[in-house]
C-alpha cells in the first residue's frame, strides 16, 4: 500500500549529576553499551512470557538473552542492579541515556516498577531461567489490592513462596528528585517524552482491559508537555520523529499532543487553552482501545465491516472518557475532538452528523496534527510512509482531505516547508537532515539543518547545526535544496538524530 493510501486510510476511516545520595550519571561507553542492552532485553523477556506460555521458542529466546546481557554486567562490574528514580532509570551507577533503540524500553519499564510499587531489581548470584520467568510473572501480575506502599513486600513473599531467592526487590528513591538546573534542553524533552509515553501506555492499556482510568498523571504530562513548548518548542517537537511499530498507538498519541500544543501556541491559544488542547489530542483515540487488536494491526485492506467497525472508535472514545472516575468534571473538550476529528470541515466524514454542526477549533487542530502523523509513520499495511514535506503538500493543496485551511496553514508556519525529519539533497550535492525551522519567519523555505553526507555520499560527524539563510560574500545563499529524499534509500534512521 503507497504512503498516499495509508494517508487516506488514517483520514478516512482511523545529563547532569542528580541530588546528593543518589547515584550519577556515568558517561562510560562500555557501561552505557551495557545498560542499553540489558534494558531492551528485560523489556522483551516482559513481552515474551506476556504474550507466549512459557515452553514456547519465543520466551525461551528472550530469557536467554536476558540472562547473557546479565552476565556481562556481572563480569565487568560483579554487580547487576536496575534501579527507578523518578523518570530515569539506572543500571549499578550508570544513568541510562535515552536513545531511539531504547525509548519504549525504558517507558515501558518504568511503568512496570511503577505499578509493581518497587524501586527495582537487584540480583544475588546467577538466576536461572525459571527464576527469570517467575519474576517478570509476578512483575506483570502485581497485587493491585493492596496499596502500592505495601505491594512491594507482597511481591517478595511471593517469590519467597516459589522458592525464587536470586532477586532482591528495593523499594523506590524519592520521585520528589529535583532536576538539576543544568540539565540541558534536550534531555529535558526526553524525559517529557518518556514521562509522557509511560502515561498514555497506562490509560490506553487500562481501558482495555475494561478499567477506569483516572486524568490526574495524564494532566500532569500535558503539563510537562505545554511547560515544554512554551519553553523551548524545538527540542520536543523533534521527539516526534521518534517512531516505534510495537508502540504506535502510544507513540502516535504523544506526537499529536506534542504537535497540537505546538500549533495551538501557534494560533494564539493561552496556556490554559493549550492544556486543554493537549489533554484533548493525548486522549483522541483513547476509543481505539476498544477495538480489537487485531484489526488495528490488520495488513492489507479492510473490508466495509471492519472498516465500519474501525470507524466506531470516535463515539467510543467519548464513552471511554464519560467513564472516567473522581473528576469534578468531565473533559468535554477531549470528548468532542474524539468524537469529531475524524468528521472533516465539510462533515463528510465519520461519524455521520445527525443535525448541522460547526467543528470546534480543537478538532480541526487534531485533525491536521494526527494525520500528520499517521501519513510519516510506517504501518503494517503501507509498503512505506510519506515525507514529511509531501504530506504538507498533500495537506495544502487537496480539499478532498477536509482540513481547515486555515489550520494547514499555521501548521506549515510552524513546521516550514520542510518540516522537522526531512531528509533533503543541496545543491551542493550534500545530504541534509532538518533539524529545526528557521526562527526567521520568513524563511520557510530554509531551516536548519544538519550535514549527514558530503558531496561524495561520505558521512559527516559534525553535529553542528547549519543555517541554510547564510550569504556569501557576494550574497549568495552558501546553500540551497532543491528536492527532498527518502531516508531509506541512504540508510539514514531520523529518530537517531533527535533522541
Amino acid at each position: 500500500m503507497t504512503g498516499m493510501q495509508t494517508a487516506a486510510r488514517e483520514l478516512a476511516s482511523d545529563t547532569g549529576p542528580m541530588s546528593s545520595g543518589l547515584p550519577s550519571a556515568s558517561p562510560g561507553g562500555t557501561a552505557q553499551k551495557h545498560a542499553r542492552a540489558f534494558v531492551v532485553a528485560m523489556n522483551s523477556a516482559v513481552r515474551a512470557v506476556r504474550l507466549y506460555p512459557i515452553e514456547n521458542a519465543a520466551v525461551q529466546r528472550a530469557i536467554t538473552e536476558l540472562g547473557n546481557c546479565a552476565e556481562r554486567i556481572l563480569q565487568a562490574e560483579d554487580e547487576c542492579a536496575l534501579r527507578r528514580v523518578g523518570d530515569f532509570l539506572f543500571l549499578n551507577e550508570t544513568r541510562l541515556r535515552l536513545s531511539f533503540d531504547n525509548y519504549a524500553a525504558v517507558a515501558s519499564l518504568l511503568g512496570l516498577f511503577r505499578e509493581a510499587g518497587i524501586g527495582g531489581v537487584t540480583l544475588l548470584g546467577r538466576p536461572d531461567s525459571r527464576a527469570w520467568v517467575v519474576l517478570l510473572s509476578f512483575l506483570q501480575s502485581p497485587p493491585l489490592e493492596y496499596p502500592e506502599e505495601e505491594r512491594l513486600a507482597q511481591l517478595t513473599q511471593r517469590l519467597e513462596q516459589a522458592n525464587v531467592t536470586g532477586f532482591e526487590l528495593t523499594p523506590p528513591l524519592d520521585e520528589g528528585v529535583r532536576e538539576d538546573a543544568e540539565l540541558d534542553a534536550k534531555e529535558r524533552a526526553r524525559q517529557t517524552y518518556v514521562r509522557s509515553l509511560d502515561v498514555t501506555r497506562e490509560i490506553i492499556t487500562s481501558t482495555r482491559m475494561g478499567k477506569s482510568p483516572g486524568l490526574k498523571r495524564v494532566k500532569r504530562a500535558v503539563q510537562g508537555i505545554v511547560d515544554s513548548i512554551l519553553n523551548d518548542s524545538t527540542s520536543l517537537m523533534g521527539l516526534t520523529t521518534l517512531r516505534d511499530f510495537d508502540e504506535y498507538t502510544f507513540v502516535h498519541s504523544v506526537n499529536v499532543c506534542i504537535m497540537s500544543v505546538a500549533l495551538g501556541r501557534r494560533l494564539g491559544l493561552t496556556k490554559l487553552q493549550l492544556l486543554d488542547l493537549g489533554l484533548a489530542a493525548l486522549l483522541h483515540d483513547l476509543g481505539k482501545s476498544r477495538v480489537p487488536l487485531e484489526l488495528l494491526n490488520k495488513r492489507g485492506e479492510l473490508d466495509e465491516t471492519e472498516r465500519l467497525l474501525l470507524q466506531t472508535h470516535t463515539w467510543q472514545g467519548v464513552l471511554a472518557l464519560f467513564g472516567i472516575p473522581g473528576v469534578a468534571t468531565r473533559p468535554w473538550r477531549a470528548m468532542t475532538a474524539a468524537y469529531e476529528h475524524h468528521m472533516r470541515t465539510d462533515l463528510s466524514g465519520y461519524p455521520r452528523h445527525v443535525r448541522p454542526r460547526t467543528l470546534s477549533l480543537f478538532s480541526k487542530i487534531i485533525a491536521v496534527t494526527d494525520g500528520f502523523d499517521a501519513a510519516t509513520t510506517s504501518r503494517v499495511y503501507q509498503e512505506a510512509p510519506w515525507t514529511p514535506a509531501d504530506v504538507l503538500r498533500g495537506m495544502r493543496d487537496n480539499p478532498r482531505l477536509g482540513l481547515d485551511p486555515v489550520v494547514v496553514k499555521a501548521f506549515i508556519n510552524l513546521s516550514g516547508i520542510y518540516p522537522v525529519g526531512t531528509v533533503v539533497v543541496l545543491d551542493t550535492f550534500e545530504i541534509a537532515l532538518v533539524m529545526a525551522s528557521n526562527p526567521d519567519a520568513s524563511a520557510l523555505s530554509r531551516p536548519l539543518i544538519r550535514i549527514l553526507m558530503d558531496e561524495r555520499g561520505n558521512p559527516v560527524l559534525d553535529a553542528s547545526l547549519v543555517d541554510l539563510t547564510v550569504r556569501d560574500a557576494s550574497g549568495q545563499f552558501v546553500r540551497t535544496i532543491i528536492r527532498t529524499e527518502d531516508p531509506h534509500r541512504y540508510g539514514i534512521s531520523i529518530g537517531d538524530h533527535f533522541a
